[in-house]
């Protein structure tokens, strides 16, 4: 890691990751990311020094930009910054704010890198957000799943309706940073809003909101006014073409009784249960089309 010059000092510091691209589908972890960063003023601590020894960059492609007579190429980069909370309480928590590129070789060094980092800094918590599809019910509040390391946060959590996650199955890479945190005695803990993967958005404001609500919870933070009306904006959109679209097709019905059982019993969420039968899924992807065609 390359970390700037002076190295501030942070209190009791937490970090906030996402992982790009695995758990950050219509934007939602870099939408919580940029709000919580411009809260506080974040400044940028730090970077790869060789992205090139863990990323593809047939896959991860770097940017040109023109500015007048001038070329720059942009590589892709982990970014890392800071945000200083205001005030001099001993128990304040400063932040840290990681937005983790997937790697595609040479991934234990990067791991090491990352926790390095929450060793020198002296991170007190570990916390993994983002989002991912689902075949969840968009008639219902967006469900987020999530763990925490000890059973206070694990209570938190449930308060604001954070459902326990006993997923299993594939994972990341970086899955590893939560479990070396946690060797070094780092309070983790997650936090993934599940979409509706029949009704898409490139910038999801409902899911950004969603997340922020959590957070606000648990550290007092409170989304822009302008966010919150994108938001209810969009709340109001998915509903309007989803009752077009069951008024041409009362199959919809049909399955969302299942997926509002299904969200109702919080019932497991794993490949087993929550597969459809091929009808159904064709269904669904052929609403996912009309969606799309059909929003402004």
């Amino acid at each position: 890691m390359d970390i700037v010059e002076p190295v501030p000092e942070l209190n009791q510091p937490h970090a906030l990751a996402m992982i790009q691209p695995w758990t950050d589908v219509s934007g939602v972890g870099s939408l919580v990311l940029s709000r919580l960063e411009a809260y506080l003023g974040a400044k940028e601590l730090g970077e790869l020094s060789q992205p090139g020894d863990f990323f593809d960059f047939t896959r991860y492609r770097p940017t040109l930009i023109r500015k007048a007579n001038n070329r720059e190429v942009i590589v892709p980069n982990t970014v890392i910054t800071f945000g200083i909370v205001s005030g001099m309480q001993s128990d304040r928590h400063d932040f840290i704010f990681l937005r983790l590129l997937e790697p595609h070789m040479k991934a234990e060094a990067y791991v090491d890198s990352v926790i390095e980092l929450f060793r020198n800094f002296g991170v007190k918590r570990y916390c993994l957000i983002g989002s991912i599809f689902d075949m969840v019910p968009y008639t219902r509040p967006l469900l987020v799943t999530g763990n925490a390391s000890n059973p206070e946060l694990q209570n938190e959590l449930a308060l604001v309706n954070v459902r326990h996650s006993d997923y299993q199955g594939p994972t990341s890479i970086l899955s590893l940073i939560g479990n070396r945190a946690l060797q070094l005695g780092i309070e983790t803990c997650s936090m993934i809003v599940h979409l509706p993967n029949y009704l898409t958005m490139e910038e999801d404001y409902r899911g950004e909101k969603r997340l922020m609500e959590i957070i606000s919870f648990l550290y007092g933070f409170s989304l822009p006014k302008e966010d919150m009306e994108k938001a209810n904006e969009q709340e109001e959109q998915v509903r309007l073409i989803a009752e077009q679209m069951l008024k041409h097709d009362p199959r919809l019905g049909e399955i969302l009784k299942q997926l509002e059982a299904h969200y109702d019993g919080g019932a497991k969420q794993d490949q087993k249960e929550t597969r459809l039968s091929p009808e159904v899924e064709k269904f669904l992807l052929d609403l996912e089309r009309r969606f799309r065609q059909e929003s402004p």
